[in-house]
């Protein structure tokens, strides 16, 4: 029988990430506080649409920060794999939070379809100009950071449907200006709350995922177990799991079975080799037995089985 925890080397590295993020935070608490006050000015629900989810994005980054901190902490006591997950969790928060805001955002923009208010759109274009450009600059700050982390990504995707808002905001602003149609700002709005609605869905998805311990999305089980068997040596492979422990940590457990003339270390080696190889998983435990022919025959003690 032989263990393999194979060595894994996925160097947290926070401190250039971290930057990045402050500096996306540092942008978008500023231009929210000059948003809400436009916005209440203006009567514009895009704006404030806006404003709400730029909070969200700073609630997000701010999280994301927090995590990238315990992710980098070492393996200790209980905590087998230390708080890789967390970052996961952030994730998850952070596409809960999209879900929510756009219900709100729905609401409220349907409400003023029927009611709409005057929008004073010469402002509301102005602040949503100005608006792109910060999330620009933000996104382009985050866009340098590790995007292979889901909890890097939901910061991310935090920022990006923001931009796409500040677009929509700046459309109907014109719109408004044009033809005086003043349900032109909360259609748009309703266009940022489906944006929104899709990016904390694909979040929560992809992060439930992970809790649940699926395979990492393009790694199948069905292949890896296939590829496992096809070794030489290797007949029987069973209690094959495959799942990931946080972004881009996946791993892998089995017991296999070799036949009785193999050597079952050698086995080892070749198949843990094979899974690097071929599927990237650094982290595999592989237990391996010789596969026995016949069952062990247990008799009575002649002694026993004498008459007394």
């Amino acid at each position: 029988m032989a263990h393999d925890h194979a060595a894994h080397s996925h160097a947290v590295e926070p401190d250039a990430d971290s930057s990045r993020l402050k500096l996306a935070l540092g942008l978008i608490l500023a231009f929210m506080a000059v948003e809400v006050a436009v916005g209440v000015i203006a009567h514009s629900l895009a704006l404030l649409s806006d404003a709400g989810h730029m909070l969200t994005d700073a609630g997000a980054i701010g999280f994301s920060l927090l995590a990238l901190r315990l992710a980098a902490r070492p393996a200790a006591g209980a905590m087998t794999f230390g708080f890789r997950r967390v970052e996961i969790l952030s994730a998850q928060a952070n596409g809960v939070t999209l879900l929510i805001l756009a219900a709100f955002i729905a609401y409220e923009a349907i409400r003023r379809l029927f009611l709409p208010p005057h929008v004073h759109a010469l402002a509301v274009l102005i602040v949503a100009l100005a608006g792109v450009l910060v999330n620009l600059a933000a996104a382009w700050s985050l866009s340098r950071a590790n995007r292979g982390s889901l909890n890097i990504q939901g910061s991310f995707q935090h920022i990006l449907t923001d931009m796409y808002g500040f677009l929509g905001t700046a459309i109907a602003a014109g719109v408004i200006l044009v033809s005086g149609f003043q349900r032109a700002d909360p259609i748009v709005s309703l266009l940022i709350a489906a944006l929104m609605t899709r990016s904390g869905y694909s979040l929560v998805k992809a992060s439930g995922r992970i809790f649940l311990e699926a395979a990492p999305e393009g790694l199948d089980p069905q292949a890896i177990g296939e590829a496992l068997v096809s070794q030489v040596g290797v007949v029987e492979v069973h209690d094959l799991h495959v799942w990931e422990i946080s972004s881009g940590f996946p791993a892998l457990s089995a017991h296999v079975l070799v036949a009785a003339e193999c050597d079952c270390h050698e086995a080892r080696r070749a198949m843990a080799a094979m899974l690097r190889e071929r599927f990237g998983l650094e982290h595999a435990t592989l237990q391996v037995d010789h596969r026995i022919s016949q069952l062990l025959e247990i008799a009575p003690h002649a002694a026993a089985s004498e008459p007394s």
